[in-house]
């Protein structure tokens, strides 16, 4: 079984080295990976062979020097660019060749596949150091079960114009990329569009993924323009603010709002379907497997001990089979992440949730997984417009010491999860949020002033 070291919240934050070792450690013989090549004899097997993926168009445009970093101390072969090939294509190649080189009865290609490790996590830096202090800290990264996703959509064949995912222009291949079923799937309905997909890290609708949205376009557009982190940082903040999200109630209509765009339902573990109440002023709502959002923060924070008690809600274990549910009102509240302890609008923990769109509620919306954000068309004319999330099962991941999942199986410590929130939860109560606004500058009666047109900031 191979296990992942992926960039959600598995991974390290960059800090600490570890020496790698050898390098042989995690070299791939060339055979392995390319069918056509000449068997080649080892003394020993590599003790961590890696297959790594990397996006080249990410970390700033940085992913290019990774990517060759990596090619140099690897085999290059064994290093794939996500925006030239599917890891899946790449996966089903390996294992295909895996298969026929054992059934040969190749000993080293049966200890290659037993102990393989996947690499999809960005390296803080591009040299060949950190690329080689990354590999020690995956050859020494202890292996911990998570939870994965099942994400589904149907909707009536339209009348008229299409309702396939709208992409940013182009973005990077996954390996749970959302997309159309085939007629021969088994969850293929004559008469219906069916979309499925997956994540181990989250899924979100609305606000947050509008935003993404409008980031990946204008880095595919204009890419000399996202060098390095720091400005991307700041293009994500005025594209918040062309877009409206920090005064949503004076420049978009109700219909963003989550309650007024789908009835949202959820259901326990052996419970049955019940209707989640959403507040009137939620416009994105993210569905969370990893303690670990737009750039490693924490949404929903660790609940106090009157919220266990009132609401029975738990840290966010992540092999639970539980999905925390959270909502933000808008660009002010997702500010709230930086404050010590803070956390979004808690809203549900749930074995499964559904999203039942209204009907001429909106022609579209945003939808984001993992990091890949789309637009979402929406038929007019149908009621039937359903996207549900179901528990599929768990995978295998890398964990170093400094990992911010929790297994609910670990021996409960007072810092296992950092400070408890305190009881009062004041995100959750319209009063005290208006307060918590007022100390980021946003006043009650916070305007943009008029001369000023926010569809050309820049």
């Amino acid at each position: 079984m191979d296990c992942r070291m992926d960039g959600c919240a598995i991974g390290s934050n960059g800090s600490g080295s570890k020496s790698c070792g050898p390098l042989s450690d995690y070299r791939i013989p060339d055979y392995i990976l390319k069918p056509d090549s000449e068997p080649v004899i080892l003394d020993n097997a590599p003790s961590c062979p890696v297959v790594v993926f990397i996006n080249s168009r990410s970390g700033g445009q940085l992913g290019s020097g990774l990517i060759k970093s990596y090619r140099e101390v690897l085999n290059e072969a064994q290093v794939f660019d996500l925006s030239e090939e599917s890891p899946d294509k790449v996966l089903h190649r390996l294992y295909a060749n895996f298969q026929r080189l054992k059934s040969n009865g190749d000993t080293l290609a049966i200890q290659i596949e037993k102990s393989l490790r996947l690499i999809g996590k960005k390296n803080p830096a591009t040299d060949q150091e950190a690329v080689k202090s990354f590999l020690g800290l995956v050859k020494g990264a202890r292996e911990m079960r998570i939870d994965s996703w099942h994400i589904i959509m149907r909707m009536r064949v339209p009348q008229e114009g299409p309702c396939d995912p709208i992409a940013p222009l182009e973005l990077p291949h996954s390996l749970h990329a959302f997309h159309r079923v085939t007629g021969s799937d088994e969850l293929n309905v004559e008469g219906y569009h069916t979309f499925r997909g997956g994540f181990w890290n989250y899924f979100s609708m609305g606000m947050d993924a509008q935003v993404s949205y409008g980031f990946h376009s204008e880095r595919k557009k204009n890419p000399e323009k996202f060098k390095n982190q720091l400005t991307n940082q700041g293009t994500y903040a005025k594209l918040g603010l062309k877009q409206g999200w920090f005064a949503p109630s004076l420049t978009h209509s109700s219909s963003r709002n989550i309650s007024q765009l789908a009835k949202v339902k959820i259901m326990k573990i052996g419970g049955k379907w019940e209707e989640l109440k959403i507040p009137s002023s939620i416009r994105s709502i993210i569905c969370l497997n990893l303690p670990s959002f737009s750039g490693g923060f924490n949404p929903w924070g660790t609940p106090g001990t009157r919220k266990k008690q009132d609401r029975d809600l738990t840290a966010p274990y992540v092999d639970d089979g539980l999905i925390e549910v959270v909502g933000f009102r808008d660009a002010w509240h997702g500010l709230v992440l930086l404050a010590p302890n803070g956390h979004g609008t808690r809203l549900a923990q749930a074995h499964r949730i559904r999203f039942e769109f209204h009907k001429g509620a909106a022609d579209h919306t945003f939808m984001r997984v993992d990091g890949e954000p789309w637009k979402q068309p929406l038929p007019s004319n149908d009621e039937t417009v359903v996207v549900e999330i179901s528990h599929l099962r768990q995978v295998t991941m890398l964990a170093n010491g400094h990992c911010k999942s929790k297994s609910v199986e670990e021996p409960a410590t007072p810092s296992s999860h950092g400070h408890e929130n305190d009881d009062s939860d004041s995100l959750e109560d319209e009063d005290e949020w208006k307060e918590g606004r007022k100390k980021f500058g946003a006043a009650d009666t916070f305007k943009l002033p008029d001369e000023v047109d926010i569809a050309h900031l820049s």
